[in-house]
């Protein structure tokens, strides 16, 4: 086959340092929008971004040159330096090292914007660290609970 054609949904989560709530309101809409922009920058599509004041969502169709590694890589490092710079007084924001990424497929795309999108509302009822390990237990990813968060 002469050309490449790819289709990657790709849904990640990741949390701010210790889950601590960095992500206030007053800048969450911006730090949503500078996420798809990175995205953007790597050839992808920002589908739907998400969260609260201690994790993001994100789904994005990742071209594919991008390995789901160096995405995160890039956009949390990028996103991180650009909250330092843009609001000097959150210098200690950070995020957590890891995070999750889980293949979606195009059937189920509208279902995940939809998650992404009623965040706030889920976590009235759920906190992140039982909605991630339910979403891993969900997609069959083995965890050792004492190590999920260091």
């Amino acid at each position: 086959m002469a050309h490449t054609f790819t289709h990657l949904l790709t849904y990640c989560i990741f949390s701010t340092h210790d889950r601590r709530p960095f992500i206030a309101e007053l800048i969450r809409n911006d730090l949503h929008a500078y996420l798809g922009g990175i995205v953007r920058g790597l050839k992808g599509t920002a589908l739907a971004i998400g969260g609260t004041s201690d994790h993001v969502h994100l789904l994005a169709r990742l071209p594919a040159e991008v390995a789901v590694a160096e995405c995160m890589r890039i956009t949390k490092a990028n996103s991180s330096l650009w909250v330092h710079e843009r609001w000097p007084e959150r210098r200690s924001f950070s995020w957590q090292r890891g995070y999750g990424a889980f293949s979606v497929s195009e059937s189920a795309r509208d279902s995940v914007v939809r998650y992404i999108q009623s965040q706030e509302k889920h976590h009235r009822k759920m906190t992140f660290e039982d909605e991630f390990k339910e979403l891993l237990r969900k997609h069959g990813v083995e965890f050792d609970e004492r190590y999920l968060w260091k």
